[in-house]
């Protein structure tokens, strides 16, 4: 399905991002992965080719412009291309918003949303020439259409994906460049797992009451999302064969936000 693509996948050393690698691997794109902790990027680029794939681990701050520029570049040094671009990187803090800390805001703000734009950006510059076309996508939430307690940091920031990809949807179908949101539910990720003590500390409440009352409450089965379901749904929108389906966001949640 994607044969002699080249796909630079921001947060890939773990988690959501790192199954993403390895599906497209096993589709057959060149695959970068980008991670601020570039000897767990260069061990995943390592587990990829012992399966087969072709893979390099790539050092990338995707809040530090030149980082990320110089990461995307020495992408495109190494596979020829760049084709596919998901900007995946991101972290949590929960707090209400009385006691969220500026700081804290800023820093919600500039790994998702200043990163989503910076790699946008970078990868814009070999997608662009010629109209040789890409396909962008961004890692949003459900929380890219709805809030929850604790969370405005992380809701504003993904609410904002949604704009940037309408917006790169329009300006990039003269150029063949497709954009797309993706917007898991709660996935058991080490950063989801990690948010179940807090919320159950800043709650009051049991861990077990999070997950069940919480997370889960809202989807029809009671079941969180795969790293896989998310990765299926980036390999079909990477794979999609034209500008049909572009500046659309992709609710992957087990029903939780129906739209």
């Amino acid at each position: 399905m994607l044969n002699g693509k080249v796909a630079l996948i921001t947060g890939a050393a773990s988690g959501i991002g790192k199954e993403i690698a390895f599906v497209y691997a096993k589709a057959g794109a060149a695959v970068a992965i980008a991670d601020i902790n570039l000897a767990a990027a260069q061990q995943t680029a390592e587990e990829i080719k012992a399966d087969g794939g072709r893979a390099m681990g790539v050092a990338m701050d995707v809040t530090n412009e030149d980082a990320v520029n110089a990461g995307t570049k020495a992408v495109v040094d190494a596979f020829g291309a760049l084709d596919i671009l998901v900007s995946n990187a991101g972290i949590q803090i929960v707090n209400p918003i009385v006691d969220y800390t500026f700081a804290d805001w800023k820093k919600m703000q500039a790994i998702h949303v200043d990163g989503a734009f910076l790699t946008t950006k970078a990868a814009l510059q070999y997608m662009y020439p010629n109209n040789r076309g890409g396909k962008v996508i961004y890692m949003g939430s459900v929380h890219s259409h709805e809030g929850s307690k604790l969370k405005s940091a992380y809701c504003a920031a993904k609410h904002a994906l949604l704009g940037l990809s309408r917006v790169l949807a329009k300006e990039g179908a003269e150029h063949n460049v497709h954009s797309h949101v993706i917007c898991p539910g709660f996935v058991r990720t080490p950063l989801v797992a990690k948010q179940i003590p807090e919320q159950a500390k800043e709650l009051g409440i049991s861990e077990a009451e999070v997950v069940k009352n919480i997370m889960l409450s809202d989807t029809v089965d009671g079941v969180f999302t795969a790293t896989d379901d998310v990765a299926q749904t980036a390999l079909f929108l990477a794979a999609f064969p034209n500008g049909a389906l572009t500046g659309q966001s992709f609710v992957v949640s087990h029903g939780w936000h129906m739209q």
